[in-house]
């Protein structure tokens, strides 16, 4: 199937869950003709876009009061908007890290469907789990490790020692905040896995709004020393922008 054929067949899942309240895999496997392994992955994928919720065996439409404000709608359009131009910096059978805790990165999640070849390590089960209703099927590695309800992702040296056992092209990581003079900030405070992350990586990069400069956070995540590129949206102001260039990363604004 063409990622053509892909899109067509998701806006007609839309159509029909508009006109019909209510969608089953089942029925949509027959209409389609396809399997239903391949609708399961076209509605996790709308579903990852906030088109629709998925129900035991089909889709119902998102309820009124789950639709977002003006407000929040402008924030998921920036992260979106980040979400593409990182993507633009991964090639076909690059070997990537994700991190978890973050709608940012996991916003990157649907544009890796174009992607062949991928294999993707990360620490979230949700992430996980969304990486295996793609339709391009990327190869997935777990840290494993001990479980942390804090992060959503396992922590601990268990799962330092299993990153230390590989190495990557590339590390996406959100961040809670940027500070200009030392890095990226967190309120985890379970971030030696992300640094451990980091080591392993060629490349590292964070995807963050533009607002989170200026968060008075403690907790310094990693150095943008450690940092390849920033990818953030365009609202980062310029003099900002030359500051976080003189520590030798490269910004990437994204226009939302």
């Amino acid at each position: 199937m063409t990622k053509r054929n892909t899109q067509q067949r998701r806006r007609a899942i839309i159509d029909l869950l508009g006109r019909s309240g209510e969608v089953s895999v089942e029925a949509l496997a027959a209409q389609f003709v396809t399997s239903e392994v391949t609708i399961r992955k076209d509605l996790a994928a709308l579903e990852t876009n906030g088109l629709l919720l998925r129900r035991y065996g089909g889709a119902v439409p998102v309820p009124q009061e789950l639709i977002l404000n003006p407000a929040e709608e402008k924030v998921s359009v920036r992260k979106q908007a980040i979400a593409k131009a990182a993507a633009q910096l991964i090639r076909d059978h690059n070997r990537i890290i994700l991190d978890s805790g973050s709608s940012t990165t996991a916003a990157l999640l649907p544009e890796l469907s174009s992607k062949q070849g991928l294999v993707v390590m990360t620490n979230s089960l949700s992430i996980a789990n969304a990486l295996r209703e793609l339709e391009n099927e990327p190869t997935i590695l777990m840290t494993g490790g001990t479980w942390d309800p804090k992060s959503e992702g396992f922590q601990g040296q268990l799962a330092e020692q299993i990153l230390r056992s590989y190495n990557f092209d590339q590390f996406f990581i959100g961040a809670d905040g940027l500070d200009l003079e030392r890095g990226t900030t967190t309120f985890n405070e379970l971030y030696s896995l992300s640094r451990v992350m980091a080591e392993v990586a060629r490349e590292v990069i964070v995807m963050a709004e533009s607002d989170k400069i200026g968060r008075k956070i403690h907790n310094l995540e990693l150095p943008w020393s450690a940092i390849k590129v920033l990818v953030t949206d365009d609202g980062l102001d310029e003099q900002d922008k030359q500051k976080i260039e003189q520590q030798g990363v490269r910004v990437i604004c994204a226009s939302a």
